[in-house]
Order: structure tokens, then sequence, then C-alpha cells
């Protein structure tokens, strides 16, 4: 496909205001956030507006013992207070156990996104389908919800994001505290 095909939407002034509400963006880590050691992110350092980075380690997502999806060239995005959401290309979900159901919600940063049903799993994953230009490569990259499936970022099995709105991965060396969480709304 190319970036002709892709639906590129208007950065309308909804759009801005919204983009513009966050206090935190990466350049400053607020008192209460948890101290790291080597090895260690805190989701206080990541940027906003987000940035997409490529994934060194091999990601995979399974519906029990059954392989969803397995790459090695996935990407994730970071962005200020939340955990990391990983999207795998299209090319790299395995099998034809999805199905794209409703354009479910809106991210001020990437666009519109559609919800995929897993193997029978109602909304255990999303894709962007109409984009913000700085991340129009998103487009139909598909991102797990590891409250839904089992995902793996190498050999570690990953937790969910709290509170079950957001799909970011927690991994062991991710500080937080992590949007999601109880009182968190205004980060």
């Amino acid at each position: 496909m190319s970036e002709a095909d892709i639906p590129i939407l208007a950065e309308s002034p909804q759009v801005l205001s919204a983009r513009r509400k966050w206090q935190f963006t990466g350049t400053r880590r607020p008192d209460f956030a948890e101290p790291t050691s080597t090895g260690e992110e805190s989701v206080w350092d990541f940027p906003r507006p987000p940035a997409i980075e490529p994934v060194a380690q091999p990601m995979r997502v399974f519906k029990s013992t059954q392989l969803i999806a397995e790459t090695r060239n996935g990407v994730r995005v970071v962005e200020t207070a939340g955990a990391p959401t990983y999207y795998f290309p299209p090319d790299d979900i395995v099998g034809s156990e999805l199905t794209f159901g409703a354009l479910s919600s809106i991210c001020e940063w990437k666009g519109v996104a559609q919800e995929i049903d897993v193997a029978g799993i109602h909304n255990a994953g999303w894709r962007y389908v109409r984009m913000f230009e700085a991340f129009a490569e998103l487009f139909e990259w598909v991102s797990f919800y590891p409250t839904k499936l089992r995902c793996f970022l190498g050999d570690e099995a990953v937790r969910a994001q709290p509170g079950g709105y957001y799909g970011g991965w927690v991994t062991n060396n991710l500080r937080g505290p992590i949007k999601g969480s109880p009182g968190s709304q205004g980060w």
C-alpha cells in the first residue's frame, strides 16, 4: 500500500486542544515518580508527543497455546506516563483468527482505532485505520491487550497496564507509577 492510500486525518482545533492538555511531557519526572536503576526505564522519561521506536526483541501473542502473532520487526509507541504499546506488522499475524470490528476510539496523536476480535475473544486488540500524518507508518499495524491474550516480549510474559483502558505492555524493567491506576486521570 502506498502512502497515498492511507486515510490522513486533519488536525482539528479540538485535537490540537487535546494535545496541549497534558502536564507532563517527558522533560522532567514528577516528585511521585519511582526511582530507576541501571537497565530500568521510567514512563516519565517517555516523550509527549509520543515516539515510535523499533523493538529489538521478538514479540509473540498467544490465545492459550495458539500462536496469533509473531515478529522480529515490531515497534513500540512510548508516551509519557504510559506503558509502551507494541505493534505488529500486518504480515506477521499468523493465520486468519482476526475479525475487524467497529471503529472504537480516537487517539489525539495516532488516529482512529478499530477494535479486533481474536479467535473469538471480543476486543482483544486494535489497529489504526485513519491516521494523523505523524503516525501514518502504523496504518493497520496490530496491537494486542495483555488482559485478554498472552503477550511476550522476548521470553518475558508481559503484564497489562493498570485500569483496563490502555493496552500498554508492562515489563519487569518498567517503573511508574503508570497511567491507568486510580487517581491518574490528570496525567
